[in-house]
């Protein structure tokens, strides 16, 4: 594994409703850890060199719509207008909208609705 990072959440179901929507994930319990109720996504977007769990969050989520608390998770997507406006639609709640960056593409992030801030982007034509 070269990278792995969780998402703490308090309603796990709901949070995994909206990564799978968001990006066409899955998701396996891990043995042992059901206190927790840990679970490993699978899906576009993730591989051997970048794995994800979600989990079930100790203690209070942070405060919708205060600022950035902790690192934040993006993702390539298709269209990035697209994805936006599917996350708003469903739960999400805007924390950047859809901006063009030179030499980079299309990029948003919203809040998932358990305090976590997850961005997409859709690369520039010909951007690395």
């Amino acid at each position: 594994m070269s990278g792995h990072f969780e998402i703490h959440v308090n309603d796990v179901a709901r949070a995994q409703a909206f990564y799978a929507g968001l990006f066409g994930w899955t998701y396996t319990p891990m043995a042992g850890a059901e206190a927790v109720e840990y679970h490993f996504a699978e899906g576009p977007n993730l591989s051997d060199a970048l794995t994800v769990g979600m989990m079930r969050q100790m203690g209070d989520s942070p405060e919708a719509g205060g600022p950035v608390r902790g690192g934040t998770m993006t993702f390539e997507v298709d269209d990035c207008d697209a994805t936006y406006a599917w996350a708003l639609e469903n739960g999400g709640a805007e924390a950047l909208p859809p901006m063009d960056y030179p030499g980079v593409g299309r990029a948003a992030y919203v809040e998932d609705g358990e305090g976590n801030i997850v961005g997409f982007v859709t690369p520039e034509q010909g951007a690395a």
